[in-house]
């Protein structure tokens, strides 16, 4: 279907009661806007959903999510349809160019269509309000947009996503969702200088093959066994994207919040095709340390009192209830931050629905000091088979 075409089918929204069909499609476009996770970016804490006013921090400042409720003063209520395609797809506001920080390139992937579908959610089902938008807090000169049509020029790879006829249906809807609504390489692909994802999809070795993000270290979600997802089947990513658990993995950070408030809303259908698009990556070509010198026996004792009770003796875990620590990306990866702000300040599993217990990690940093959490994780990334360069005091430190 072709924007006009939507639009000509979304000018009816306005009408009530609503007539069955524009139901459907608000309804496709609220599930579309989980699958995107907007709420997470567009909500500030305390706020009203969709509002805006988050803080989002930037190499030269911070900027704030804009009000993207259907206000028509400060919001997108006076938004056309071509207006919020452009501005979703394209990067392009009235107001101007928007900062990278919003995922426009992935959500250039998606269909004209599903863009119709969350026109018509937001403008019709979204609870306006009232709110102005924050000014980013970014000196003059840099504070200037126009260098923003530059970094589009450069780095925004417009178009639909296509589908490869040598997949199957079910790899086609998963590699849709993960590259598109989904904005997966938002957090989980290395950037380059100019702030761009370093590739956009499976043809690029670095996609998808982790990176820093606000202090924690996003996991590879290619083939990796020791620094991604590669030892977990299809079902089982599948059910971390439900739960925040499967096999050895718990997740934590902000993915937390991204199960809570998009991934598992999804239907099973999308989780496994995700799945399955994701087990199809090959590993990145990130390698490992090896040999790395062994840890005094401190870091074993520290294990052993604090937590080994929880994981084993072996860091073995207890499935369903606490992840194995051997194998497990989080403690092995070439990047240690989320294993250090894991120890640092605990961490909480998802709410995500019913039977699903959520389950709560104490945070050690008021106990040990940064020696000891070093010595603690570098013992857990040197036993059990991991093998896994040493966290100095100097890491644990940066994270505190």
């Amino acid at each position: 279907m072709s924007i006009s075409r939507a639009l000509a089918i979304t000018v009816g929204l306005f009408s009530t009661p609503l007539l069955a069909a524009d139901a459907d499609l608000i309804e496709k476009g609220e599930y579309l806007a989980r699958a995107s996770d907007c709420v997470a970016c567009h909500t500030k804490p305390g706020g009203k959903p969709f509002a805006g006013g988050l803080a989002m921090p930037t190499p030269v400042g911070e900027i704030y999510t804009t009000n993207i409720t259907p206000d028509p003063k400060t919001g997108i209520g006076h938004y056309s349809l071509e207006q919020f395609d452009a501005a979703l797809r394209k990067g392009e506001s009235p107001d101007g160019p928007l900062y990278p920080a919003m995922p426009y390139p992935s959500y250039s992937k998606m269909t004209d269509d599903d863009v119709a579908a969350l026109y018509a959610y937001f403008l019709n089902a979204v609870q306006p309000v009232h709110q102005e938008n924050t000014a980013p807090d970014i000196p003059w000169p840099l504070n200037m947009r126009w260098p923003l049509n530059i970094w589009q020029s450069a780095f925004l790879e417009e178009g639909v996503f296509q589908k490869d006829p040598a997949q199957s249906e079910q790899w086609n809807r998963g590699a849709y969702l993960v590259q598109g609504a989904g904005h997966c390489g938002s957090c989980h692909t290395p950037r380059g200088i100019g702030f761009q994802e370093k590739a956009l999809t499976e043809k690029g070795d670095a996609f998808l093959a982790g990176a820093e993000l606000d202090g924690w270290w996003a996991t590879s979600l290619r083939g990796d066994r020791q620094n991604g997802i590669g030892a977990l089947s299809a079902q089982q990513i599948a059910d971390l994207l439900k739960t925040g658990m499967a096999g050895q993995i718990t997740v934590s950070g902000s993915m937390g919040e991204v199960v809570s408030h998009s991934t598992q809303n999804l239907t099973d259908e999308d989780l496994m095709a995700i799945g399955v698009y994701l087990k199809s990556l090959s590993p990145s070509p990130e390698t490992f340390v090896t040999n790395v010198e062994q840890p005094t026996l401190n870091g074993a004792e520290l294990y052993n009192e604090y937590c080994s009770t929880c994981h084993g003796q072996n860091g073995d875990g207890f499935e369903g209830v606490t992840p194995a620590l051997a194998s497990n990306p989080t403690v092995v990866s070439r990047n240690p931050s989320s294993a250090i702000r894991v120890v640092l300040n605990g961490t909480t599993t998802p709410v995500s629905g019913p039977g699903h217990t959520q389950r709560i990690m104490p945070g050690y940093g008021w106990q040990l000091n940064n020696d000891q959490i070093a010595n603690l994780l570098t013992f857990m990334r040197t036993r059990w088979g991991n093998d896994a360069p040493p966290v100095s005091a100097e890491d644990v430190e940066q994270h505190r």
